[in-house]
């Protein structure tokens, strides 16, 4: 499996920023899923490395930027690693299902144990502070929650396929490709089911794969440069010319900014 594991290396007077910015940036990412997310303090564990002075320090300032933070959090007692205390973010899908996927280490030993050290403004070396920080988790593992989180009905920004070009006969594969061709180069994800079936089954086949979008071309469409959109949700748009498409679906192809950011 692959993670998204990151180790960052800062001074003691700079954890809290930094840990405040990972928090941000993890609520940024699950904002633009959608996932509503619960955030848990794990402390010192058994078996656990490391003096007592260096966990409070570490506990200490997790909870000092959680409390910043101005979110609500629970406490777990012994759950965190065995290097230092972890801040969990767990993500609730659309079945009210929890998974822990984010997570925020603060680890004081590590540092202490690999000798590292910079150079402070006053010419004398210190010990840095190691945040390990994921944000999916499992790379795998998270895709599968989004999948079912959806249902595999993927906001239209993050569909593989955006539009699917649907002619009804073999006449209408140029108007057919000519629309894709203009729709890719709008930068919206698009193909031609150019297969020798009958329309409905095409149809059927596009909704069953969860196409946002299915745009029908006959005689009519090529004549008025149009297409005769159908949305997953089996609502029909009346024939409207390619480019009225591309304007009435540009806010949708596109990433969504976070409603976070400020």
């Amino acid at each position: 499996f692959t993670q998204d594991d990151a180790h960052i290396l800062c001074a003691p007077e700079q954890l809290q920023d930094e840990v405040l910015g990972v928090m941000t940036f993890v609520l940024e990412v699950m904002d633009i899923f959608d996932f509503k997310v619960e955030m848990e303090l794990s402390t010192r564990p058994e078996g656990s490395i490391g003096t007592d002075e260096v966990w409070e320090a570490a506990t200490k300032a997790l909870k000092d930027s959680l409390d910043k933070s101005g979110r609500p959090y629970d406490i777990c007692p012994g759950e965190g690693a065995f290097y230092g205390p972890k801040i969990d973010i767990k993500l609730k899908d659309a079945l009210d299902r929890k998974w822990q996927c984010a997570t925020i280490q603060c680890d004081f030993t590590l540092p202490d144990r690999f000798d590292l050290s910079y150079i402070g403004q006053d010419g004398e070396k210190h010990r840095p502070v190691m945040i390990h920080r994921v944000v999916l988790g499992s790379v795998e593992r998270f895709l599968g929650v989004l999948i079912e989180h959806y249902a595999g009905a993927f906001p239209v920004w993050l569909s593989p396929v955006q539009a699917r070009v649907l002619p009804i006969t073999d006449r209408h594969h140029e108007h057919g490709r000519a629309v894709v061709d203009r729709l890719l180069e709008a930068g919206i994800r698009a193909e031609l089911d150019s297969r020798n079936e009958k329309l409905n089954k095409k149809i059927r086949e596009a909704e069953i794969e969860k196409v946002p979008f299915m745009l029908v071309v006959g005689d009519k469409e090529a004549a008025e440069d149009g297409v005769s959109p159908r949305t997953r949700g089996g609502e029909d748009w009346k024939i409207m010319k390619v480019d009225d498409f591309i304007a009435r679906v540009a806010d949708q192809v596109k990433i969504p900014a976070t409603k976070r950011r400020k």
